[in-house]
């Protein structure tokens, strides 16, 4: 009995009244059957007594068994049935993976943007340029704040880790410079008597900016007065190689100095905000924007307005959006020029 109610117990089966009930109709039944034996002054009192109290053991052990097996059939049905429902009516509409699955989309989106968005500016400058073989309207000062900027920018991941985008995005430019710097000394080293044609002469007595001298300029000269202003594609490289060596030499000292490591990033976004200064100069001394091109301003615009979201949203140093805020004012400044 002991082992019976245990188990009962265990199956939490709530049918106590009914056991109540059954230990009700026992007693009420003992104490009759006691009862009639003693008005029958019968010798088998006691054999009576526990012979009622075997046969109504046996009755109610039989009923609470009855009662466990049905309530176990009952309950392995309900959790059938409601797997059947689960699986087969009631199976959740998957809108959250599909809600996932378009951010990841607009995310990745927003990543290849960041990296790939700030070339697409002068993919129109660049196709200018290379029609009209004319590199004035372009000041190739831009190059070079873009290109110091990168470098510097890539030297600060080292000593603080940034997101990943950004610095494939430094790459990028720096490449996607390089490629508008070897045009723009192509063109202008022709211009200003490369090809030593007979029209030359005539070419640089109309140009607006004029270099002293039509000879040759190389880095390896270091002349001062000619600073990025040189005539071979190789002096630019020759510069940024030794520029990049003592800046990762200088980096690495001071790899651990969190005083310098936040200068150089500061550095490197001031630069780069500061990318449409030389532009703005040029046009504003020559009084004119002819060969610039107005779609690289637009998309100048829209591309740092995009950026400094990104940087505000994804919670990057603050140095990146607050040079992007002022790298949109002048932006702003070109396009009213």
């Amino acid at each position: 009995m002991g082992y019976l109610f245990a188990k009962l117990k265990f199956e939490q089966i709530n049918h106590h009244r009914h056991y109540s009930c059954y230990l009700f109709i026992i007693t009420a039944f003992l104490l009759l059957g006691c009862t009639n034996a003693t008005n029958n002054n019968t010798n088998n009192v006691h054999e009576g007594l526990f012979e009622n109290i075997k046969q109504y053991g046996n009755y109610i052990l039989e009923k609470i068994q009855e009662s466990i097996d049905y309530n176990l059939t009952t309950t392995a049905l309900n959790e059938t049935v409601n797997e059947n429902q689960t699986s087969t009516f009631y199976r959740p509409i998957p809108i959250s993976s599909f809600r996932i699955f378009i951010m990841r989309i607009l995310e990745g989106s927003a990543v290849l943007f960041m990296i790939f968005g700030g070339v697409l500016p002068y993919i129109p400058q660049y196709l200018v340029i290379k029609k009209t073989k004319n590199a004035e309207g372009f000041s190739n000062y831009v190059c070079l704040t873009l290109l110091v900027a990168n470098i510097i920018r890539i030297e600060f991941w080292f000593g603080k880790h940034f997101e990943t985008p950004l610095l494939i995005q430094s790459i990028v430019m720096i490449i996607c410079m390089l490629i508008m710097l070897e045009l723009w000394t192509r063109v202008h080293s022709q211009a200003m008597g490369g090809d030593s044609s007979s029209d030359t002469s005539s070419q640089i007595s109309n140009s607006k900016e004029q270099l002293t001298e039509v000879s040759d300029r190389r880095f390896m000269d270091f002349e001062v007065n000619y600073f990025w202003r040189w005539t071979t594609f190789s002096s630019y490289l020759q510069f940024l190689f030794i520029f990049t060596v003592i800046l990762s030499i200088i980096t690495w000292l001071f790899r651990y100095n969190l005083v310098y490591i936040e200068t150089i990033g500061l550095v490197a976004v001031f630069c780069e905000a500061l990318l449409g200064v030389p532009q703005f100069v040029r046009n504003f001394r020559l009084k004119s924007t002819e060969g610039m091109s107005v779609k690289m301003v637009i998309l100048w615009t829209s591309g740092d307005i995009f950026k400094t979201i990104y940087f505000i949203i994804r919670n990057a140093p603050k140095q990146f959006w607050l040079c992007g805020i002022l790298q949109i004012s002048i932006d702003v400044a070109i396009l009213g020029q």
